[in-house]
């Protein structure tokens, strides 16, 4: 098995060179016997530390590094995407006039590959993670893949990556698909062609106080979204806006920003990376999905979890108000799983919440936990063996 990893490693900066100087087709991708090749020598090696990469495991954080490949497949207007490749990871080449560049139109979806105690690999419910890129697509006019496709693409990234995903309880493998606009276009306009792209880096936590609960401040002179936007879709120009806020934010010695409504700035909406929970005695209660809030995965699950454990879920208007007085909140998302909140900040007033080891957020991470390690039975099928 050893020589195995070790043979595919040394494959690797052949399959550079071999791909750089393809010339008959698209010189970024492998022809379909260097794909099947790197696919057999990778096929023996799971569940060994000896396939792992050489990197400081329990010092992993939130950034991004650099993994072995990269998947990718296109279409142009009005066609159907093509079953796509592996190539090694690297930069892409595009048009100036590419639409991705100068109007935006782009999508994303975040998702995380999981290794458990028996080596074996998991995804977390991709599904959903293909619907809601398709849903997206739609907003932003943009052809997708299929679910299947989507859902192929994604294990043969995680596959090919392998020896990124971190050990047991040391992290994930965190794959971001992208959907671009690459076809040039000088007017405002779909663009002519598009490409799907799947990179993968190894993660930690999210956020720099690591498992310790956070400090959010209530952004109220800046929006994330607004009604008719593209807020409930996972669209990359949602994310430049908020920049200056979290910038500022972070100046200050908080964690995140959360946001309020952009209409009458009295109810609460969303954290600029993921959904937030309200509990207040033995009801949950969540801004409700209605345009303007992100549609989160992580969000879905937790409701069923909570649903599990007996408490009553509201999904609703959540009045500034009622955040101030509530006993305990929680944020969710794929890259912070499930947050504890310390405090929020509004207007210069302070407000502190319930954290720790009786919270419900934590009994609620457990379960979550639990489930995507093999510790708690998946009743649901969430999670999908590689």
């Amino acid at each position: 098995m050893m020589a195995r990893c070790i043979s595919l490693r040394n494959l690797i900066p052949s399959l550079r060179s071999a791909s750089s100087s393809l010339q008959n087709g698209n010189q970024y991708f492998f022809t379909s016997q260097v794909v099947s090749s790197l696919q057999q020598a990778a096929e023996p090696c799971s569940g060994s530390d000896a396939e792992l990469a050489d990197i400081d495991w329990d010092n992993l954080g939130f950034g991004l590094i650099p993994t072995d490949y990269m998947y990718a497949m296109k279409c142009a207007e009005d066609e159907n995407f093509l079953d796509g490749q592996l190539s090694p990871y690297g930069n892409i080449e595009l048009s100036p006039g590419a639409a991705v560049l100068n109007y935006g139109q782009g999508i994303f979806e975040g998702m995380k590959a999981f290794r458990r105690e028996d080596g074996h690999i998991f995804l977390f419910r991709p599904d959903q993670n293909a619907i809601r890129m398709k849903m997206s697509a739609e907003r932003m006019c943009m052809p997708s893949p299929s679910i299947d496709q989507f859902i192929n693409a994604v294990k043969q990234t995680a596959l090919a990556n392998k020896r990124w995903i971190p050990p047991f309880g040391k992290g994930s493998l965190y794959l971001r698909p992208l959907l671009l606009g690459t076809g040039p276009v000088l007017g405002v306009a779909p663009a002519p062609a598009y490409t799907f792209l799947i990179y993968a880096s190894p993660v930690s936590n999210y956020f720099k106080e690591g498992t310790a609960p956070l400090n959010l401040y209530i952004e109220d002179e800046y929006d994330r979204a607004s009604r008719g936007g593209a807020g409930g879709v996972k669209a990359i120009t949602n994310y430049a806006p908020g920049l200056r806020a979290i910038t500022r934010a972070k100046s200050r010695g908080f964690s995140d920003v959360l946001y309020l409504d952009s209409m009458e700035r009295k109810y609460v909406e969303e954290v600029s990376s993921c959904n937030i929970f309200l509990v207040k005695d033995d009801k949950i209660s969540t801004p409700a999905t209605s345009g303007t809030i992100l549609p989160g995965i992580t969000r879905k699950s937790i409701i069923d979890v909570a649903h599990g454990h007996g408490y009553k879920v509201e999904e609703r208007h959540v009045p500034l108000e009622e955040l101030m007085e509530t006993d305990e909140v929680f944020c969710t998302g794929t890259a912070v799983v499930v947050a504890s909140v310390a405090t929020i900040t509004c207007r210069g007033k302070r407000t502190e919440y319930r954290t720790g080891a009786n919270s419900v957020s934590k009994k609620l991470l457990s379960t979550f936990i639990g489930i995507q390690n093999g510790h708690i039975e998946d009743k649901k099928g969430w999670m999908v063996e590689i």
